[in-house]
């Protein structure tokens, strides 16, 4: 496997190519993953939901979050790492600054915020400073108490538009990849359409250019419940390596997601 960096995105994008991407939490995984060539790979703040067994991300450390990386990028040279940034890490730039050099030094290539338009100032602040962005948008976990719990983002017509401006200004703004979680498949569509940049969902449907899940879902092994927008591919191959092959291929081909897996 070639090492991947943003200008394969970019250029997968231009293509009409689609692209898988997944999260990881260790040196073993992060291994497996390079060895199917998966070309992203996320240290999400789902670890303290799928590792640690909290009820949502807000108790996972900065420090947290290096460890993983560092053990991620152990066993994984050549994939396009991503690490989330955990809840109230980024709530000025200047703090956000500095918790991202945090994360670029235990080996992260991209760091990732929840948020809107009000991250503007933090992402520029980052790119300006050499910190690539991925901007998270539609069901941001580390607002699930704003939100009420864990629901679709983006149904009315105002949040649909709000969505669309914020991902445009924060793609203006620096951000390099836009990730929408738990939105409609045409709101999702319209915003991979209306952005230069690479777009990767998680339960928005198969018009984005990538799709990414949580590994414990893709196996089948979450400890709370398997969401309507995942897959169980280790059940259906009953092999870890041909679970991620498979789950590859039908993303490339876009069967996955299909409609019962879309809002």
């Amino acid at each position: 496997m070639k090492k991947i960096t943003i200008n394969d995105l970019l250029a997968w994008k231009k293509e009409g190519r689609k692209f898988a991407s997944v999260t990881a939490y260790d040196a073993s995984f992060g291994k497996l993953f390079e060895e199917q060539e998966m070309p992203v790979v996320l240290v999400g703040d789902s670890l303290g939901m799928v590792l640690q067994g909290k009820a949502d991300t807000l108790d996972v450390s900065v420090e947290d979050l290096a460890y993983h990386t560092r053990s991620v990028r152990a066993g994984n040279s050549q994939s396009l790492l991503m690490t989330d940034m955990p809840f109230m890490s980024y709530a000025t730039p200047e703090e956000a600054c500095q918790n991202a050099a945090t994360l670029m030094r235990a080996g992260a290539n991209m760091v990732k915020l929840e948020g809107g338009a009000f991250l503007a100032d933090t992402v520029r602040m980052l790119t300006e400073r050499a910190v690539p962005v991925c901007a998270h948008l539609g069901l941001t976990p580390q607002s699930v108490n704003i939100f009420g719990g864990y629901k679709v983002q983006g149904r009315d017509h105002d949040a649909a538009e709000q969505m669309v401006k914020d991902a445009i200004l924060l793609a203006k703004a620096g951000a390099q990849i836009i990730l929408l979680e738990c939105v409609p498949g045409d709101l999702a569509e319209r915003i991979t359409q209306a952005v230069d940049v690479p777009v990767i969902g998680i339960g928005a449907g198969n018009k984005t250019d990538g799709q990414i899940l949580v590994m414990h879902d893709m196996f089948g092994i979450s400890a709370n419940y398997m969401p309507r927008f995942s897959k169980n591919y280790l059940q259906e191959t009953g092999d870890l390596r041909t679970a991620v092959s498979r789950y590859i291929e039908e993303v490339q081909q876009g069967s996955f997601p299909g409609p019962e897996h879309t809002f």
